[in-house]
C-alpha cells in the first residue's frame, strides 16, 4: 500500500500551555495513586513525559514510535520507563491545540480521574494557552492523498482524504443498554470541550473479575468509569445519551495526536480498539517524515 501525503502550510498550531498545572489521582489498570505536573515547553520539544520517580527522571516522547503495548489502553516506554494510559491527557493537549508540553509523572500510570478527559481540558484552560510569535515556527498540516486503513476481522479503523480534519466512530455490543451507536465529531466546529472530552470510559460487570485476574483494571471503580451488564448501567446518569461512542472518538484522538500532528483526513472507525488506532497511526508515520 502506498500513501501519499502533502502539506498545508496554511494550518498548524505551534502552541504550548503558558503555566504549568497539576493533576493527581488512581490509575486504571495498575491503581497507582501518581501526581501529573504538566509544563511548558518550546515547539521543538513536543509532547513528551519524565518519570521523576525514577533515577535519571528518563523522558519518554509521546511520539508512536514510543508505543509499547495497547491493552485496553495506549503504553508508551523508552528503555527501562514506561507510562501508561497517555490517552485521555494526549487527546486534551492536541485538541486544546497544545502540540509542546513536558509532562512529569511520579509513576506508571497517568491518572484516570473521572474516566474523561474534562478535568485535562479544565486545567489547560485554566492556565490558558499560547502560541510562538514566529510563523515559520507553526509546524505543517499534512495532507492525505489516498486512503489508507487497517482491521481485524469486521473491526477496522481507516483514514480518508477529506478537506479538513474530522472522526467518526461506530460500535455494536450486544447489551442493549448500548446497542449500536454512530458519532461524528469535525474539530473545526464542535468543540472537544463540549462533545467529547466529558465521555468517558465504559465497561462490562461480567468482564470485571477475569481483568482483575490478568491484573487489569485494578483502580477501576464506578467513581471513574461507566459499567453496564443485561440490566443496564449500574451507574447512571449518562453525560450523553452515547457517550460509550463517544468516548471510543476521545481514545482515538488521544492515539492519533501520537503522530505530533492531526493530518487533513476523515478517520473513520467501527469495532476499533487502540491495537487497531496504533496500527493505522503507524503506517501514517511510516509515509510521511513530516511525523
Amino acid at each position: 500500500m502506498t500513501i501519499s501525503l502533502t502539506e498545508n502550510s496554511e494550518i498548524g498550531t505551534g502552541h504550548s500551555i503558558q503555566a504549568p498545572f497539576e493533576l493527581s489521582g488512581v490509575g486504571l489498570h495498575t491503581g497507582t495513586q501518581t501526581q501529573v505536573r504538566v509544563l511548558p515547553a518550546s515547539r521543538h520539544e513536543g509532547r513528551y513525559f519524565v518519570r521523576v520517580d525514577l533515577a535519571g527522571s528518563p523522558v519518554i516522547p509521546a511520539r508512536i514510535e514510543f508505543v509499547r503495548q495497547t491493552t485496553l489502553s495506549t503504553e508508551l516506554g523508552n528503555g527501562d520507563a514506561c507510562v501508561r494510559t497517555v490517552e485521555h491527557l494526549l487527546a486534551a493537549l492536541a485538541a486544546q491545540g497544545v502540540d509542546s508540553a513536558r509532562i512529569e509523572i511520579n509513576g506508571p500510570e497517568v491518572p484516570l480521574l473521572d474516566g474523561s478527559a474534562y478535568p485535562w481540558v479544565e486545567a489547560i484552560n485554566s492556565v490558558g494557552v499560547v502560541g510562538e510569535n514566529d510563523p515559520t515556527s507553526i509546524p505543517k498540516t499534512p495532507i492525505l492523498q489516498e486512503p489508507v486503513w487497517v482491521h481485524q476481522g469486521d473491526a477496522f479503523v481507516a483514514a480518508l482524504p477529506a478537506p479538513q480534519t474530522r472522526f467518526t466512530y461506530g460500535i455494536d455490543f450486544d447489551l442493549p443498554a448500548i446497542g449500536q451507536q454512530w458519532y461524528s465529531w469535525t474539530p473545526a466546529t464542535e468543540r472537544f470541550a463540549t462533545e467529547i472530552a466529558p465521555a468517558r470510559t465504559f465497561g462490562f460487570a461480567a468482564q470485571i473479575e477475569q481483568l482483575r485476574s490478568q491484573g487489569l483494571i485494578k483502580g477501576g471503580s464506578l467513581d471513574n468509569a461507566l459499567v453496564c451488564d443485561v440490566s443496564g448501567w449500574l451507574n447512571p446518569p449518562l453525560r450523553f445519551a452515547n457517550e460509550p461512542v463517544r468516548h471510543k472518538i476521545l481514545d482515538l484522538v488521544g492515539d492519533i495526536s501520537l503522530l505530533g500532528a492531526f493530518p487533513s483526513a476523515h478517520f473513520l472507525a467501527y469495532k476499533a480498539s487502540h491495537k487497531l488506532h496504533i496500527q493505522l497511526a503507524r503506517l501514517l508515520a511510516q509515509s510521511h517524515s513530516g511525523f
